[in-house]
Order: C-alpha cells, then sequence, then structure tokens
C-alpha cells in the first residue's frame, strides 16, 4: 500500500508544480501585456499633451483712476477775416501796421479813385437832365388833359403826353440808382475796420494799384483777427467723449506759461464721431482780455471726465491687430478666446484698456498669428505672472 501511496503523492507534487509554474508563466505574460499598455498610454498622452500649444499668460495690472483727460489743441482767433477793398484806384494813405488794435470802425486806408469820382459827377448831371424832362413832361402832360376836356387836342395825343412823362419819370429813377451805386462806391474810398481785433498783416503801401473784389488776382489790404475771445478746436478720442459736455469747464495749459492756467467753456461739439479718426470735434472758448494768448498756439485742453473711469493695463505684446478691430487672447476652460477691448492711453511697454478685460483674465503673451477663438492651450504654469 506504501509504494502507491507514495507514489500518488509524487503525482500530486508534479501536478501543483506544473500550475504553480502555468500561473507564473501566465502572470509574466500578463504583466508584461500590462506595462506596454500602460508605456502606450503614457505616449499617447504625452502626443496629445504636445499638440497643445503652450502659452505664457499674464493678469492685466490695475490702472489708477482716471479723473481728467489731457487733449492737444490749437487756438484761433474768434473771428479771422481778410480785408479786401470795393472799390478800385492807388492806394493814398494807410493808417494801422501789424500789432495794430483796432475797434469797429476805425480808419484803415483811403484809396484815391478819379474814374469813379468823374462817373458820379457826370451821373449827377445825367440825373438833372432827367429830372428836368420829367418836369416838362409833367407839365406837357397837364396841359394836354386839360385841353382835352374841351376838345382842343386829340385822345391820342394826349396818351402821347402820358407816356412821354411815365418815360420821363423811368429814366429819373434809372439816373438816380445809378447815382447811388456810384456813391456807394465812392463811399468805399474809405477802408473801415469790421470788428475790433488787431491787424495781423498789412499787404499794401501808399501807390498800389488796388482793384475792387477779392478774387484772383486780387490781393487783400489788410488781415484782422478778434482775439478778445479765441476757439480751442479739441479732438476728443471716442472714449472719453462723455467728458464733452456743452457747458463744461475746461483747463488750458501752455509751455509759455510754465505753472499757470487759462479757463475755458466747452460751447459745442459736433455730435458725431468722426469715422476716420474715431474722434469728436469739440469747441472750447476761452476769454483773452488782456491778449495774453496768441491765436496759433499749443496748448494743452485738460477735460475733467463726469464720472471715475476704471482702468487696466496690459503689455504691448498681448495685442493682436485683426481686420475686426483690435483683439487680446484670454485662457478660458483651457481654450484660447479672442477678447474685442478698447484702449485708452498708449504708454509705449503697456496700453491702458478702459474695457473688455477684468484683472481676473488669463492674458496670453506674444500670442501667434494664426491664433483663433476655441484653439487648445495650456499655460505653462513656471511663467505665469
Amino acid at each position: 500500500m506504501k509504494p502507491r501511496i507514495n507514489q500518488r503523492i509524487r503525482r500530486g507534487g508534479a501536478v501543483l508544480l506544473a500550475a504553480v509554474a502555468v500561473f507564473a508563466l501566465a502572470s509574466q505574460v500578463y504583466s508584461g501585456i500590462r506595462t506596454r499598455v500602460a508605456a502606450a498610454a503614457k505616449l499617447q498622452q504625452a502626443k496629445e499633451q504636445s499638440a497643445i500649444l503652450a502659452v505664457d499668460v499674464t493678469h492685466p495690472q490695475s490702472g489708477t483712476p482716471i479723473q481728467e483727460v489731457v487733449l492737444p489743441g490749437s487756438t484761433q482767433a474768434f473771428v479771422d477775416s481778410p480785408i479786401y477793398a470795393r472799390t478800385s484806384g492807388y492806394l493814398s494813405h494807410w493808417y494801422f501796421d501789424i500789432g495794430a488794435r483796432v475797434k469797429k470802425g476805425d480808419l484803415l486806408a483811403e484809396i484815391d479813385t478819379p474814374e469813379i469820382d468823374q462817373q458820379l459827377r457826370q451821373a449827377r448831371a445825367d440825373l438833372d437832365t432827367s429830372n428836368a424832362n420829367q418836369e416838362l413832361a409833367q407839365t406837357t402832360a397837364d396841359r394836354w388833359q386839360f385841353l382835352l376836356t374841351s376838345g382842343s387836342v386829340s385822345k391820342q395825343e394826349t396818351d402821347q403826353a402820358i407816356s412821354n412823362l411815365k418815360a420821363q419819370k423811368a429814366a429819373v429813377e434809372a439816373n438816380s440808382a445809378n447815382v447811388s451805386r456810384l456813391e456807394d462806391l465812392q463811399s468805399f474810398e474809405k477802408v473801415y475796420a469790421p470788428f475790433e481785433g488787431v491787424i495781423t498783416a498789412r499787404s499794401t503801401d501808399v501807390g498800389y494799384l488796388i482793384n475792387a473784389g477779392a478774387g484772383t488776382p486780387v490781393q487783400e489790404l489788410f488781415h484782422m483777427a478778434a482775439i478778445g475771445k479765441l476757439r480751442v478746436f479739441v479732438a476728443v478720442p471716442e472714449v472719453y467723449s462723455p467728458a464733452a459736455q456743452n457747458g463744461a469747464r475746461a483747463t488750458l495749459t501752455l509751455d509759455e506759461f510754465p505753472g499757470q492756467t487759462f479757463t475755458g467753456t466747452l460751447v459745442r461739439n459736433s455730435n458725431a464721431i468722426d469715422p476716420a479718426s474715431r474722434t469728436l470735434n469739440t469747441e472750447v472758448d476761452v476769454d483773452n482780455p488782456n491778449g495774453r494768448l496768441l491765436p496759433g498756439s499749443y496748448v494743452s485742453v485738460h477735460l475733467t471726465l463726469p464720472d471715475v473711469v476704471r482702468t487696466v493695463t496690459i503689455p504691448a505684446n498681448t495685442l493682436l491687430f485683426r481686420a475686426e478691430g483690435l483683439r487680446v487672447g484670454v485662457v478660458r476652460n483651457g481654450q484660447a478666446v479672442l477678447v474685442p477691448i478698447m484702449i485708452g492711453r498708449d504708454f509705449g511697454s503697456t496700453v491702458e484698456v478702459v474695457s473688455g478685460l477684468n484683472r481676473s483674465d488669463l492674458v496670453i503673451l506674444n500670442p501667434t498669428d494664426s491664433l483663433i477663438t476655441g484653439t487648445q492651450v495650456r499655460v505653462n504654469q513656471s511663467n505665469a505672472q
């Protein structure tokens, strides 16, 4: 019996050893397959990660609240006008030179017009003749009408006398109008200042031949400017247009008057944004009673904003210039989103953004030109600002 039992035990051990060997082999095969699958998965994941665009980002920085905006402008005379002659002749005298302050009605120059004087004398003689002819025609017409009642003259002759009287009256009116015209031309021999101001140019001298009118090749006699009040035209950017309210106060500063300010009033604006420059044309009037401000001066116009405008600043290398307008790339939910913005002041390396961004936004630095909304991106954490 013992040999049989030992034989059975040996057979069972062999089976057990064979089973253990098979299990060990299967474990090795499974471990190898699992390792290869894990490696392939890691390789695929790395491949997918490398396909996602890596970007550097920054947060917008808080800008200072804008209390006022400073814009360039140029002063202009409230009235600026050339002075021409209204009659032809020779300049006999002028009374004011450049820089002279004149009042309305001051005599600026006199023109000698012998031809006009002679024509006026002739016109007055013609008027006297037509008056005499009218008196004779009046007497004749009255006499013919009286004689007609007694039948001493014919109706035809009476009608002719009355018609002649009407013709003589018309001649008197025509000659009278001609005399008035020539008297007006003669009155233009004296050139008067049309408004109070300063002579900025004198383009004539004694003996100059003066031609009436303002067309070519006529030359102006004087140039006048009213500088008691000056106009300053300012192009206000669209984003600051709320500051351009009629009646608002404006402060002016000039380089030639350091530390001094001048006060003006915004009196009108164009009520339309220029599509080319995206600005609103406004006019600021400033009183200038002592003439310290000169027309044509460069000025800085300070306009106070009605409300505080909160802004942020971003690096200039975040901007994308697209056909549809200015954009920046923002990372949201692992994707790039192109956001339209409106900029205020340009500080060179940074720009002020008045709308479109918040401080919490992740703005992409140095975005590629091919970047579009929906592009998968990942943030370089080591370079995040």
